[in-house]
């Protein structure tokens, strides 16, 4: 994914305090021009709050995880940086919410992780967020620092979504647009999770190869080799990335490309005034769109005056993130 075009809108006047809104009013008003602008974002919830110490086993981990792996060589570098320098950035917490004076992490989990592990108080800010707005947090500062794999990024977009988050919500606390999200859930839609977490993150490995593996390891008929190769002695003893090269060659031993078999996605709108309801089928070659119930016909007049309105929009936004 380009590391342009990324998500704004993001510092609007809060409903309450502590807690931002975040109108989505399209992709327009929402792609930001530059990881540095995504950075600040995620910086801008801990300006102007005071930084306090505290226990790391007060801090529970976030209701949402979004790391494959705890353990591995950038890890070890955050705690020994941290054991001969001190935390140079603070983590952000929220009050637990049913435990009094328990906190729960919303950034920073590896942080906490290592404070824990070298026996210090952790430096925070306390902040009370709602839900929606941990979980944007959360994913805009990992998106800032770059440092999810293809694969994390995906897992924790299936999680927000078993979570009841729409894609809106999704797309902003991952910096993606909409196209890269539907990729994304594509992936974890074919592959069962048991394998990616067998797999782990797979630093080297991007989307794309993932996408192929998720064709390959999502048939029904591949299900006994799939099984096979991760019950390998040796398997779990394999760096990540060459646990997802080892299933990948089992499964396509003639090494060509997989052909996508295109399965059309359904879906389903309605307002809250259900006068309006629409259905919607794409197989990514051709969309259709049918209205029903009371104000249909007249919200499908409107619609269509505005076609070449709203053409023009897309193609505007299509060129963004060609930036």
């Amino acid at each position: 994914m380009a590391r342009k075009n990324l998500l704004e809108g993001l510092t609007e006047t809060p409903k309450s305090a502590g807690a931002p809104n975040y109108p989505m009013r399209g992709a327009g008003r929402s792609l930001v021009r530059s990881l540095d602008e995504l950075a600040k974002q995620a910086e801008k919830f801990l300006e102007g709050e005071a930084v306090v110490d505290l226990d790391p086993d007060t801090i529970d981990a976030s209701f949402v995880k979004d790391r494959l792996s705890e353990d591995d060589e950038a890890f070890r570098a955050l705690v020994e940086a941290i054991r001969a320098r001190g935390q140079d950035t603070p983590i952000l917490v929220r009050p637990h919410g049913k435990i009094d004076g328990r906190y729960q992490v919303v950034f920073g989990h590896r942080r906490l992780r290592a404070a824990r592990e070298l026996g210090r108080n952790v430096r925070a800010v306390v902040k009370a967020i709602d839900d929606r707005t941990h979980v944007i947090a959360q994913g805009q500062e990992n998106s800032a620092r770059a440092d999810l794999t293809f694969i994390e990024r995906a897992l924790f977009a299936k999680r927000l979504e078993e979570l009841g988050y729409d894609r809106e919500v999704i797309s902003t606390a991952l910096a993606a647009n909409a196209a890269s999200v539907s990729k994304m859930m594509s992936v974890m839609e074919r592959l069962p999770q048991d394998v990616v977490q067998a797999i782990g993150p797979a630093p080297g490995v991007g989307r794309e190869r993932w996408v192929e593996l998720s064709l390959l390891a999502g048939k029904s008929a591949n299900a006994a080799s799939v099984a096979k190769v991760l019950e390998g002695d040796n398997f779990h003893q394999l760096p990540s990335d060459k646990r997802f090269e080892a299933l990948c060659a089992a499964l396509n031993k003639s090494a060509r490309p997989v052909k996508k078999t295109v399965v059309a996605r359904r879906m389903k709108w309605q307002p809250l005034d259900k006068a309006v309801q629409a259905e919607m089928k794409n197989d990514g070659k051709a969309f259709s769109l049918s209205l029903k119930a009371r104000n249909a016909g007249r919200f499908g007049e409107f619609l269509s005056g505005r076609l070449d309105a709203l053409y023009e929009q897309f193609l505007a936004e299509e060129g963004k993130q060609g930036d």
